[in-house]
């Protein structure tokens, strides 16, 4: 691993039970053509029992990797689907855009790190990696994070790829006027040199303090001290993200929220929601409905506030000064983020518990197990300082459903986050364990990868 990171690459493993391991070898090469520089990349791979991943080296379709030059405008297209990327392909041309096409989500990490194109349009359901965890690699990267990207996916899943950073959602089938739409919303993405914030906050220290804290010089901010000057604002000039306080003197912010969310030209527009205010479950069950984030306002407010604004706004990491690069890595540490930590992990099933206590006590994490919703409301009462719960749902004597509506009765607990697990994948399980108080959900057999993300976006949440 060290030496293929010291070449400028990395190494994948993949690995799934009784079938073997896929170990995937990344090694860039830089050559020179003329005058200007051409990427070139080489890849090697070496696999055991799996069939193997599409390379980077071997693109599904021929794109435009070995024309690009340093400069050149890009799109990176992540489609498993060759006849809908080739569809795309054709568009991105016309557009004036160079394309590269990845067949799964390896290939497009290692193909944004190599080329570093304008923007990616994105699938969920590919081969190697999904389309959640590409996309958490590039935000989770300095070198990507600002990289627009626009999916297009059958899963009708907008609020979540938006809320992790995305310009635009799309459900297949599109439509040609929905494609024309994507180019669109990414050729603006591409060619705005000029950002612009609307902080909309009442009271005038704390919006001073969050212009300081944000200002930039490719970055215009405006201040709204009330939801009419906001409407105003909102209604004569181009806006790119709002930070939002929904305690407003004039009107609720959730008034503000669902004036903006019948605009057809305002419901696009990123919003933060940045209060110091007590959140009941329902009030952040609405919030999530409107907005794309969440952030209590206290020690941790600045760096959260920072990396969400950059994150939204597409600004580039690198330009940014030396110290707020270094506060938006600290939002960002993910080991910090779990180490230490109090999990209630409830399961009646021992290897699932095995499997699970044993990743997260890699991550020095702490572990309280129990075998039932009963068994967890008394470890919980025993442990009142745990940080996060793990809840089964089929469970005996008291199921995960029971458990959940216990916790969120208990005035200790409304904001203690919970995951709900669950070996049924039916369609409405999802909305059934919301319902019941969770704050989000994951199936078994529990993908690793995703646990510990969910872990570390409502930790994160929870400041």
């Amino acid at each position: 691993m060290q030496l293929a990171k010291r070449m400028g690459g990395d190494i994948l493993l993949e690995s799934e039970r009784d079938r073997g391991s896929t170990f995937t070898l990344y090694v860039p090469l830089s050559g020179n053509s003329g005058s200007e520089q051409t990427v070139v990349p080489t890849v090697s791979k070496v696999a055991t029992g799996r069939g193997a991943v599409q390379c980077v080296s071997t693109p599904p379709l021929p794109d435009d990797r070995d024309k690009l030059v340093k400069g050149d405008k890009s799109i990176l297209i992540i489609e498993d689907d060759l006849n809908f990327a080739r569809t795309l392909m054709t568009m991105v041309r016309e557009k004036g855009f160079n394309c590269i096409v990845a067949g799964d989500g390896p290939s497009g990490i290692h193909c944004a790190d190599l080329y570093a194109p304008s923007a990616v349009i994105l699938d969920v359901m590919l081969p190697g990696m999904d389309g959640w965890s590409v996309m958490r690699r590039f935000k989770d990267n300095p070198a990507t994070r600002h990289i627009p990207v626009h999916f297009i996916t059958c899963l009708e899943e907008r609020q979540k790829g938006m809320s992790m950073g995305a310009v635009g959602f799309f459900t297949k089938p599109v439509t040609p006027g929905q494609l024309e739409e994507v180019f669109s919303t990414i050729e603006k993405n591409v060619s705005q040199s000029m950002k612009r914030l609307l902080i909309i906050e009442d009271n005038p220290v704390e919006a001073e303090s969050m212009s300081t804290l944000l200002q930039e010089r490719t970055l215009e901010i405006s201040v709204a001290g009330s939801g009419g000057e906001a409407i105003d604002i909102l209604g004569r000039e181009q806006i790119d993200c709002i930070v939002l306080d929904i305690g407003l003197p004039d009107m609720s912010g959730f008034d503000l929220l669902e004036h903006i969310h019948r605009s057809e030209h305002l419901r696009a527009i990123p919003v933060i929601i940045h209060t110091g205010r007590d959140l009941s479950h329902d009030d952040e069950l609405k919030l999530q409905h409107y907005a794309r984030s969440i952030i209590i306002k206290g020690a941790k407010g600045p760096e959260r506030l920072l990396n969400e604004v950059t994150l939204f706004l597409h600004l580039v990491e690198k330009d940014l000064p030396r110290e707020k690069q270094r506060m938006i890595r600290s939002a960002l540490d993910k080991e910090a983020m779990l180490d230490g930590k109090i999990v209630l992990l409830a399961d009646d099933d021992m290897r699932n518990i095995f499997s699970v206590s044993s990743v997260l006590n890699d991550k020095n994490m702490i572990v309280i197990e129990a075998e039932n919703g009963r068994e967890a409301l008394a470890k919980l009462e025993e442990h009142p300082d745990v940080n996060i719960v793990l809840m089964d749902i089929m469970m005996p004597e008291m199921d995960g459903y029971e458990a959940i509506g216990a916790i969120r009765r208990d005035p200790r607990f409304r904001t203690l986050p919970v995951i709900a697990m669950t070996a049924k994948a039916m369609a409405g399980d999802q909305e059934k364990c919301i319902q019941a108080g969770a704050n989000d959900y994951i199936s078994k057999p529990i993908d690793i990868e995703k646990l510990l993300s969910l872990l570390r976006v409502w930790l994160y949440r929870q400041g």
